[in-house]
């Protein structure tokens, strides 16, 4: 097992690319911590037998493997196990989490929810002029100055997702990154008369010509009126103005979700899973 310092960057950006929409979320963090100072990046690393890095797995507040053979999973459970029970979640390909997980689960804590099957879904192509109708119009970036209507949206998304609210704790850090994603213009929103946020989803991850939705959400009094479709679809062409490739991954039982973002253009290029701790 190679530690984050014995990790080469260059060997690092080719499996990050290699893996461009599965690893988003690592690559994205990695870039931001090197623009940000330089600082090593805590992503361990698995070389092959000709000493080439394999595999890696980011272990931050979450353990996020880019790419794990069973090799790889054993060496990095062993590194987890060493370290104790100190996550947020295991999430990104569903092989490598849901192995990492049964080899460190007889000694944790139970986790929140095991969710083994999120379908990994990708648009390469702008969405169909049909699907861009109606309240597609509407559907903008967020503003910095709407900060206090876009969070209770977030808000609600959260809890709806995750079974609790992110205010109970950790409040504050969750109001950080709202701000941050509307001060980089990556939440988009469709408001209605009143000003109320209706529709909501972000551009969680982004790196190189890869973006990844997340946070989406509409208000329950608008559903069944046939937002979700043409919103997302709207989203999806905001975001390809920046990176020609948007991801998501979504579970499997969600299948009003599943059924939107198949209409709207999204097809399947993998499998992830998450474990929320």
């Amino acid at each position: 097992m190679l530690a984050p310092a014995a990790v080469g960057r260059e060997e690092l950006s080719e499996l990050l690319d290699e893996h461009a929409v599965s690893s988003v979320f690592v690559a994205g963090h990695v870039d931001r911590m090197r623009s940000g100072g330089g600082r090593t990046p805590p992503v361990f690393g698995v070389a092959d037998e000709r000493g080439r890095l394999a595999g890696a797995c980011w272990v931050g507040t979450n353990v996020v493997p880019v790419v794990l053979d069973e090799t790889g999973t054993r060496l990095m459970a062993d590194v987890l196990l060493r370290g104790g029970p100190r996550f947020a979640s295991f999430f990104g390909p569903a092989a490598p989490v849901l192995g990492l997980w049964d080899r460190v689960r007889p000694t944790w804590p139970a986790p929140f929810a095991v969710r083994a099957h999120q379908p990994l879904l990708v648009m390469r192509e702008e969405p169909s002029p049909e699907v861009l109708d109606g309240p597609a119009s509407g559907v903008r970036w967020g503003l910095p100055e709407e900060f206090d209507r876009v969070l209770p949206a977030a808000v609600a998304m959260f809890t709806e997702e995750v079974g609790y609210s992110p205010m109970t704790s950790g409040a504050e850090g969750y109001r950080q990154r709202v701000r941050s994603l509307l001060r980089e213009e990556r939440t988009a929103v469709l408001c209605n008369r009143a000003g109320e946020v209706v529709f909501k989803a972000d551009i969680g991850s982004q790196h190189g010509e890869v973006c990844q939705i997340q946070g989406v959400w509409v208000d329950p009094r608008y559903r069944g009126r046939g937002l979700a479709v043409p919103c997302m679809a709207a989203t999806v062409a905001l975001a390809r103005r920046r990176t020609p490739v948007v991801s998501l991954y979504v579970n499997s039982f969600n299948a009003a979700a599943l059924a939107t973002y198949r209409h709207v253009g999204f097809r399947e290029d993998g499998e992830f899973a998450t474990v929320l701790m």
